[in-house]
């Protein structure tokens, strides 16, 4: 029964990926798309390809330095975990609901006797400082151009009825409330129950789990080099954010775009490829193609911008991860097959859902 509701989440998460995919094509031209690919210039989508290579072998040792302290004098190898980093990234791409987190983590076990709940407790905290990033950069994207996104979205979302929603706030503090009283009264039910939850196996193991988690969340407060770490995190998105500005050059169409449109699209483009489908498909697609709208480009040129960078990222992602994937299986076999716990892999999945 659980192998059947996976497959329908996955199938479920497809469909609405090819539905996005399709609504940001629908009704355009698609020889003048056929046309911006392949007039593309691609030297500087190579350019942008070379850079991510930086960012990844960062992003890696970013993650690392989280690991380090979890582990005491056992420290994974930079390679190792560079390796399982990569396949996460390769299988992100193949599967849904971002299970890619867990396959790096069961593959860290493999290669570097990291338990899953604790690799995967430094994954979550990677996701937790990732999205406050994120919020960082929305707030300055809607400082700098407020203006523009408000009319845009007055436009072409609220058809003019912009003044009247904001007026009529009242629905919105009742679902809030509601949403409140949900979350302390399910607080209140867990704590009056705890004593009895805690002669449950399954609980008891799930408990466990939760500790590894947290001892993982943790590891940043136990790290020795701080700055290096907030060093690395500036110059893994510094990476992104380059990334999305050099390839404006790859298009006429995009050719004299600013710096501040480049901010928007990397941010709004990154929450599209944190969506729970494979490799951030039509969610990242769709949401830069309206990024780029809002900034006179056409839907034609944006959905063109978007397929060329994500298709350039995409293969880099599957040879850099095929690659890491193959060693990572002959390190593995050397060093002996390790046994890994399915409840923690299970537990693992469902968390990062």
């Amino acid at each position: 029964m659980k192998q059947l509701l996976n497959f329908l989440k996955y199938a479920l998460l497809l469909t609405v990926s090819g539905l996005l995919m399709w609504y940001a094509l629908r009704g355009q031209d698609l020889s003048r798309i056929g046309q911006y690919v392949r007039g593309a210039n691609y030297w500087w989508l190579a350019l942008t390809m070379l850079l991510s290579v930086f960012g990844y072998f960062s992003r890696a040792y970013r993650w690392k330095m989280q690991l380090d302290p979890t582990m005491g004098d056992c420290k994974p190898a930079y390679w190792d975990v560079y390796h399982a980093m990569m396949v996460g990234n390769l299988a992100n791409m193949v599967l849904p609901g971002r299970i890619g987190e867990v396959v790096r983590c069961t593959l860290l076990l493999r290669t570097s006797k990291v338990p899953v709940q604790v690799s995967l407790g430094t994954v979550i905290t990677e996701r937790i400082i990732d999205v406050l990033v994120l919020l960082g950069l929305l707030s300055t994207v809607l400082l700098l151009d407020f203006t523009t996104f408000w009319n845009f979205a007055d436009e072409y979302l609220l058809q003019g009825k912009a003044d009247a929603l904001a007026r009529n706030r009242n629905a919105l503090v009742a679902a809030g409330m509601v949403a409140l009283l949900a979350l302390l009264l399910s607080g209140y039910l867990l704590w009056r129950n705890l004593e009895r939850l805690r002669q449950n196996a399954v609980f008891n193991k799930m408990l466990s789990f939760v500790k590894g988690l947290l001892a993982g969340v943790f590891s940043i407060v136990k790290m020795k080099n701080k700055g290096s770490f907030l060093l690395h995190t500036f110059f893994t998105w510094l990476v992104y954010y380059l990334m999305d500005y050099l390839a404006f050059f790859a298009f006429p169409e995009t050719y004299n775009l600013d710096m501040r449109a480049a901010l928007a699209v990397l941010t709004f483009g990154a929450f599209g490829m944190a969506a729970p489908v494979q490799g951030g498909i039509g969610v990242f697609h769709l949401l830069v193609q309206s990024t780029l709208l809002v900034y006179g480009i056409s839907r034609e040129g944006g959905i063109a911008y978007a397929l060329v960078v994500h298709g350039a990222q995409t293969l880099l992602i599957v040879l850099m991860g095929g690659i890491s994937f193959l060693i990572s299986m002959v390190s593995s076999g050397r060093k002996g097959r390790l046994g890994i716990n399915p409840m923690a892999v299970t537990v693992a999945a469902d968390a990062v859902d």
